[in-house]
């Protein structure tokens, strides 16, 4: 049986391409040689995916930062204030995703989203009325040729019209109907060039398709297709409609009914994908591209399982490729260079290039009527057969026990808000910033250091002092109110704790891209969850031991842990999480009793698995989630402060949830959104106190006082003087100290000139 994979990491190994682009934007690299680089990384990759016979290996799924903003520049989607910079085509793409600051002009980067389901972050393009949507770029079929010359027959793919203008920010009047016609024309150009290059496959991405679609929505949808799918447009080439992250219940019967010579669904994360197939049947006509392979966690496929669903589903589709889910980008690249992993761990677990594997052996074994006898098949079996260590009946017994009351906090938010302004005496737009600070070169050396044995834990934990005591003192010159000590003893605000419970698996190379170069290594939920002793108090002690000033506890909430995390499949995620969150509200119960009266318990990633489908949210995720931070707090003083932090994504639909999270304080981002959340929390009584992000962290450009404080007007105007918090965006950690330093007096500043005003 054929086999394929939808996409395949872009990064690298060991992120050749993060580091590679990095340094391009530190001026240490030129541009010739940063495409260079990239397009070694490409031929490997492709060569990788085709010594591991993979039969239909994708072309174009390569990006220099996402590839949404490859699709924006491919189409023409590029905003005027861009456009007008005079950059070269590539400054201009990263002008787009990173923000500029120069002598050329001074711009702020597209808006970021979370990628679906996913923890990866997509560019949001946005349509102007006097965008001319045209083909603009020669990406995609540049790389097919590419891998042409290397001996390699691809699969291009591209980002379908559908999704892409679904997900765009119309600036103007103007919506996807009214750019219809184009969009419709440019795309047969994009598969009319390509077959006409030989492609025999071409790819369209519509993973929008997996969401909530309205009749407008599908009609829509049918329409751009009919139109665009001619037999003149595709010519001798099959074109792949592929979806992903769920299942296409909406509009099954209309995408099989539409000229697509083959439909790529998704068998794992689609819950009525079978019985949508055994209900309406297949096409005998076309070719189905079925997703059996987890694209988004890094345990092997159980083969007898798998095997039984594609028996299921080849009586019902004539001609099956065995797929990978989703792209390959969500896992890591390979565990051939993980050396601390034990023999027995290694065996539970597939990256990207062990997935390679997996997809080929159930190619080869689908159509085998002997194969049990298969070796492959009998070593895959082995492990799902035999008990996995990591059980911990103490944990279990706390989960059993836990009553209603374990997930209230009281007083009332009410009552306490008065308690805590009286013990804290802030003045009002109290500033604070969101957690970490630069993570720089000589930390970083400190923390390797140590974990190579090269120093001892008092060399190390000397260090950390001595930067702590530098970041308290520089936040106390700018004039912050609520400091942080700067968590220059983590890695990464997951994988810190991770290390530091009982419970989890952690990998040396398994990077995972999160945008652009930023690279996450995500921790593996292995066994049950406990704390052993605690985890940041004497950090968080000493720093408040330098200042007069509230210094917050920082710790990661359980849902984004669990969420940040490669889960387990074996128990409910429901209980994996509350396992978590008795780990870390035992971590809040010590800070508090040590003297730490604000604490943060960053849900960075609560949206983040929310289901696709508005169904599904209270009883697969919502109905957890929120119990979940309750019970990490629930029994703090009432004149201790609870924040919580929020990153990119869509809160408005959920924003009665997250109230109901009962922090006191809540961070997020809003400085790439123009604040349209803040609408939303008014329409929404909410009650919590708020800091909505006045500046962008994840662009290098700083934010002039002038810009920050109409920012905070703007805020004013919506939001009252005694529940607004003044901060940056999300933390510091990645960023450099120069800017940090100029971004938050350039904050400060605003801030009191705003306070003498309202004075």
């Amino acid at each position: 049986m054929n086999t394929a994979v939808i996409g395949y990491p872009r990064v690298g190994k060991l992120r050749e391409l993060k580091f590679a682009t990095e340094s391009y934007f530190k001026g240490d690299k030129a541009q010739s040689a940063l495409l260079d680089e990239a397009k070694a990384l490409r031929a490997e990759h492709l060569k990788v995916q085709a010594e591991s016979k993979i039969s239909l290996i994708s072309s174009n799924d390569f990006s220099f930062y996402d590839a949404i903003l490859d699709t924006a520049v491919l189409l023409n989607v590029i905003p005027a204030r861009y456009q007008q910079l005079g950059l070269s085509e590539l400054d201009r793409y990263f002008a787009m995703a990173r923000g500029y600051q120069g002598d050329k002009g001074d711009v702020r980067a597209l808006a970021m989203k979370k990628w679906f389901n996913t923890n990866y972050h997509y560019l949001v393009p946005e349509v102007e009325d006097s965008t001319q949507i045209k083909l603009a770029s020669s990406k995609p079929f540049d790389e097919y040729l590419e891998a042409k010359t290397l001996g390699i027959q691809t699969k291009p793919v591209i980002i379908g019209p559908f999704t892409f203008f679904k997900l765009a920010n119309y600036l103007g009047s103007k919506k996807l109907v009214d750019f219809k016609a184009d969009i419709i024309k440019v795309y047969q150009q994009i598969i009319g060039k390509l077959a006409d290059l030989g492609a025999e496959f071409i790819q369209i991405d519509e993973p929008i398709l997996v969401t909530d679609l309205d009749k407008d929505d599908i009609e829509l949808f049918s329409n751009i297709y009919q139109a665009l799918l001619t037999a003149t447009v595709k010519k001798s080439s099959k074109i792949i409609l592929q979806t992903y992250f769920g299942d296409i219940r909406d509009c099954y019967n209309e995408v099989i009914s539409l000229p697509f010579d083959a439909i790529g669904l998704d068998f794992v994360e689609g819950k009525q994908t079978l019985s949508l197939l055994e209900k309406n049947g297949f096409p005998s006509d076309k070719i189905l591209f079925a997703g059996v392979v987890n694209g988004k966690n890094i345990w092997k496929n159980n083969y007898q399982k798998t095997l039984a669903l594609l028996n299921q589903i080849k009586q019902k589709a004539y001609n099956v490729v065995i797929n990978s889910s989703c792209s390959l980008l969500h896992v890591p690249y390979t565990l051939q260079n993980e050396t601390k992993l034990t023999i027995q761990q290694r065996a539970y677990f597939a990256f990207a290039q062990e997935k390679l594997q997996e997809i080929a052996e159930l190619g080869e074994l689908v159509n085998d009527k002997n194969v049990e006898n298969s070796a492959a098949y009998r070593a895959n079996q082995t492990l799902f057969t035999r008990e996995r260590e990591g059980a911990n009946s103490a944990v279990r017994e706390r989960i059993k026990d836990l009553t209603v009351q374990d997930f209230i906090r009281l007083p009332a938010f009410s009552e306490r808000e008065a308690a805590q302004k009286k013990a804290f005496n802030l003045p009002v737009l109290p500033t604070t910033t969101i957690g970490s600070f630069p993570q720089t070169a000589d930390v970083r050396l400190n923390r390797s250091k140590f974990k190579r044995g090269e120093i001892n834990l008092s060399q190390y934990t000397e260090f950390n002092h001595q930067k702590i005591a530098e970041c308290i003192k520089l936040q106390e010159d700018i004039g912050l109110d609520v400091l942080v000590h700067g968590e220059f003893e983590r890695n990464d605000m997951v994988e810190y704790f991770g290390e530091s419970l009982n419970g989890f698996v952690f990998t040396e190379k398994a990077w995972v891209q999160s945008y652009g170069t930023r690279c996450v290594k995500p921790p593996i939920v292995w066994g049950d969850i406990s704390r052993s002793k605690p985890m940041t108090v004497d950090y968080s002690v000493y720093a408040q031991s330098l200042t007069e000033k509230p210094v917050k506890g920082m710790l990661t909430g359980p849902v984004t842990i669990l969420n940040w995390s490669f889960p387990r499949e074996d128990i409910s995620q429901k209980e994996s999480v509350f396992q978590i969150a008795l780990a870390i509200g035992d971590e809040v119960l010590d800070l508090e009793a040590a003297g730490i009266r604000i604490i943060q318990i960053d849900e960075a990633a609560l949206k983040e698995k929310l289901p696709l489908r508005r169904e599904d949210w209270d009883s697969e995720y919502l109905d957890w989630a929120i119990p979940a931070f309750r019970l990490v707090h629930s029994k703090v003083k009432e004149d201790t402060q609870i924040h919580t932090h929020m990153c990119y994504s869509e809160f408005a639909d959920i924003i009665k949830d997250i109230d109901a999270m009962d922090a006191d304080v809540i961070s997020f981002e809003a400085s790439r959104s123009n604040l349209d959340l803040i609408d939303v929390l008014k329409a929404n009584h909410f009650k919590t106190e708020v800091g909505p992000g006045v500046y962008d962290i994840h662009s290098p450009r700083v934010p002039s006082i002038a810009e920050i404080k109409d920012t905070i007007e703007k805020l004013l105007s919506k939001i009252d003087k005694q529940k607004l918090w003044i901060n940056p965006d999300c933390g510091l950690k990645t960023r450099g100290e120069k800017e940090v330093v100029e971004s938050l007096k350039h904050m400060v500043d605003a801030t009191l000139e705003v306070r003498e005003r309202l004075h």
